[in-house]
């Protein structure tokens, strides 16, 4: 990359770079080559649920003495449909277990230590997809602690490089399926953010106190009842969005309290009559619906039908349901806070505390029996009277499945429910699977689920991204003086992607929309944007763009702190061709007097290449894009072997000598691969003579790329230490990630 478009790159992130440069301290060591693993499931095996005319196939687990076996043939099983035996016609066991290069790696124990770079996972990658539901709809203040140290256990200590997982809630703005992801950043802070809710169906304690109210098992008042809806419709959506992703995923819902209240007769939405929407309850308008189009939310029914409605959903879109109570071992006796009297004319104190008691018992048992029966449909389990919730028998529990395939009737697709029983023909195994399926088959049920599934919006909710169009995408976290804080992003489009038809006197012009999201706390948009780049170039600038491809860049405000995901989707106009990509960016609280980072800006340039800073140029936008060396520009972050990596950042909040007015900063920089450390730079101090803020003050370096690093991918990461400062304050990281090829 040439030196000026290096001082570009730090002239967009504001950056000046003094002139120190890092040596190593010792040669790269890089860990010895994986052993083979076990062989990944195949995106045919990983059609986990195939309900057509020549087909139907579901999963099952079997378990003997609560362990899995994974041993078993066809000959060993036996398929019922409508209790009529069925010849099994297709049969394969498909194992989640982690190759032994991909091991469970607990979270960095020091915070100078590397972070693990997030797998970069394609739609049949994944080894689990697992959606944690914390219902903070029905969940007690008591709960809530609980349920977030039991989620951080299995985030630092059980969950696997490769799973895809989500931490939601059933209040407020349930996000799009950007929330799933292998980043444990962005779980962590998902699972900080999680509260009581004062609208909880549920109070302080897990069973009310006093004498006022104590509620009966199949009763709910008013406000509860508003809530359990909410709760029901989070599920919904959130089993509905899960069906769009490939192969066998796990919804975990923690709840204190999902009773079914009454047990009215469920029936198939696909044979029931269209339902209005009704009131605050109605589903929201990205609900996907069903195969007979309803959308709605039908206030007047029972809950027992609203619970089978998220048991179809389930079925069809090869979801296993596992329950959690979060009230774990429930004491029933008498508190503090209840007041009555034990003494009193013919024993009533007692009949008192007896009926306290039946009741409390009652609301245990009917409290849980929502959540169990989605459970025990959907070949999932209910863990009860556990206070540590069994989350790992439940990860353990999804190590692997079967495959077991028939050929129906022609009377399996009369769009009714068909009921499904499959056993070991020798005793003392337990087989788990689906109490059934609905007789529609799969062409028709996700006709309209295709077809959306091609837009922008639907690419920018989904957490795999589409590769029509090759774009990279480069967002870094800046608070210059005159903007405040911002996410400063870059975007790179290959051209070649892209339709270009012929124009008046040789011009080659083209088109796309680019949409961009920036997603909060549970999925809440922080900021949208949609964008169109028109290109009229001439022939010159015509080879040029084909070769270097597109680059422009824009700034997105932040008002929030923590990690935020931003993404972006490009979609050709001429095809409908899209491409995505998108970035976990922690955002800093600057409010506060602690040392913060910006984000690290990466370029490519030579041993003599000199760096000065200037003013910021204006922001520019798709109508302005320009090109640059494809292979080393910001976005791309791809360096050749031999060549300098250049990075640059920005260093807040660092407190000033009360003799000097001067900051007492250094740095160092570290290089990571397969979460391994494989270079240390010298720490070294950051030069302050020329800054001309000392709130915002520039560093950066340059380390030789030589034959020791490998192609590969790699993580930068920047410790900056405040020695003014407090020790709990003085020390400061940022890391980005960048590739190497030959």
């Amino acid at each position: 990359m040439r030196t000026s478009n290096f001082l570009s790159l730090i002239l967009v992130f504001c950056f000046l770079v003094p002139g120190q440069s890092q040596q190593t301290r010792s040669a790269p060591q890089f860990p010895a080559p994986a052993k083979p693993g076990q062989q990944e499931p195949s995106a045919a095996d990983q059609d986990v649920i195939r309900i057509n005319t020549n087909l139907v196939q579901v999963d099952a687990v079997v378990t003997k003495g609560g362990k899995q076996v994974t041993d078993l043939n066809a000959e060993d099983f036996e398929v019922f449909e409508d209790g009529k035996p069925q010849a099994i016609t297709n049969f394969s066991y498909v194992s989640n277990v982690p190759a032994a290069s991909a091991n469970v790696a607990s979270a960095p124990a020091k915070k100078t230590e590397g972070p693990v770079m997030p797998a970069k996972l394609q739609p049949h990658d994944a080894h689990r997809t697992i959606a944690f539901v914390v219902d903070d709809l029905g969940l007690s203040f008591q709960s809530i602690d609980q349920a977030k140290r039991q989620l951080r256990k299995f985030v630092n200590e059980q969950m696997a490089p490769n799973d895809l997982v989500a931490v939601l809630r059933t209040s407020g703005e349930i996000g799009a399926l950007q929330q799933f992801t292998t980043d444990r950043r962005l779980l962590l802070t998902a699972i900080n953010h999680i509260k009581w809710n004062p609208s909880s169906r549920v109070g302080v304690n897990v069973f009310p106190s006093g004498q006022g109210f104590i509620p009966r098992a199949d009763t709910l008042g008013d406000i509860s009842v508003d809530s359990y809806r909410l709760t029901l419709r989070a599920l919904r959506y959130i089993v509905a969005g899960l069906g769009s992703l490939p192969g066998r995923k796990s919804m975990v819902v923690l709840s204190d309290y999902m009773p079914v209240v009454k047990n009215d007769p469920g029936v198939s939405p696909y044979s029931a009559a269209p339902v209005s929407p009704g009131g605050a309850a109605s589903m929201p308008a990205s609900d996907p619906g069903d195969a007979a189009g309803n959308t709605g939310f039908d206030v007047e029914t029972s809950y027992q039908q609203q619970l089978q409605r998220i048991v179809e959903f389930a079925i069809r879109g090869s979801v296993v349901i596992y329950a959690i109570d979060t009230r774990g071992v429930p004491d029933t006796f008498p508190s503090a806070g209840d007041t009555f009297k034990l003494s009193g004319p013919s024993g009533r104190g007692g009949r008192q505390l007896q009926g306290m008691l039946s009741t409390r018992s009652g609301m245990v048992f009917g409290g849980r029996e929502g959540s169990a029966a989605m459970a025990s449909q959907t070949g999932g389990f209910l863990t009860a009277n556990s206070n540590d919730f069994e989350i790992k028998h439940i990860s353990e529990d999804q190590q692997g499945y079967y495959l077991i395939g028939f050929r129906p009737v022609d009377e399996s697709f009369d769009r009714k429910f068909h009921h499904l029983t499959v056993r070991v023909k020798r005793k003392g195994f337990a087989v788990r699977t689906r109490t059934g399926f609905y007789g529609v088959t799969d062409d028709e049920a996700r006709a309209a689920q295709q077809a959306a599934s091609r837009s922008a919006s639907a690419a920018l909710g989904s957490p795999f991204g589409l590769n029509e169009i090759t774009v990279r995408l480069t967002s870094l976290f800046a608070n210059p003086s005159d903007a405040g804080s911002l996410l400063r992003s870059v975007i790179y489009v290959n051209a070649r992607d892209l339709s270009f038809t012929d124009g008046p006197e040789g011009s080659h012009n083209a088109a796309f929309d680019v949409d961009s999201v920036l997603f909060g706390d549970n999925g809440v948009v922080m900021y949208e944007r949609s964008q169109t780049a028109t290109l009229q170039l001439k022939e010159q600038q015509y080879a040029r763009i084909l070769r270097e491809g597109v680059v422009y860049g824009f700034d997105v405000p932040v008002k929030t702190t923590g990690a935020l995901q931003f993404r972006i989707a490009v979609r050709d106009k001429a095809s409908g061709h899209v491409g995505t990509a998108g970035q976990v960016v922690e955002v800093p609280d600057l409010r506060k007097d602690h040392l913060a980072l910006s984000g690290i800006a990466l370029g490519a340039g030579t041993d003599s290449a000199q760096v000065s800073g200037a003013s910021v140029p204006s922001q520019s936008g798709p109508g302005n894009a320009s090109a640059e060396e494809a292979g080393s520009v910001p976005p791309v972050r791809r360096f050749r072997q031999g060549a300098n990596l250049m990075f640059a950042y920005a260093v807040y909040k660092a407190q000033l000598d009360s003799a000097t007015h001067l900051p007492q900063l250094t740095s160092q920089s570290r290089i990571f691969r397969d979460g391994k450390l494989i270079y240390t730079g010298e720490t070294v101090p950051i030069a302050i003579a020329g800054q001309p803020d000392l709130q915002r003050i520039t560093g950066g370096s340059r380390i030789q790329l030589g034959s020791d690093f490998p192609e590969g991918e790699y993580i930068l990461q920047i410790i900056v230490t405040d020695n003014l400062a407090k020790e709990k304050q003085r020390v400061a990281i940022q890391w980005i990630d960048f590739e190497i090829v030959k």
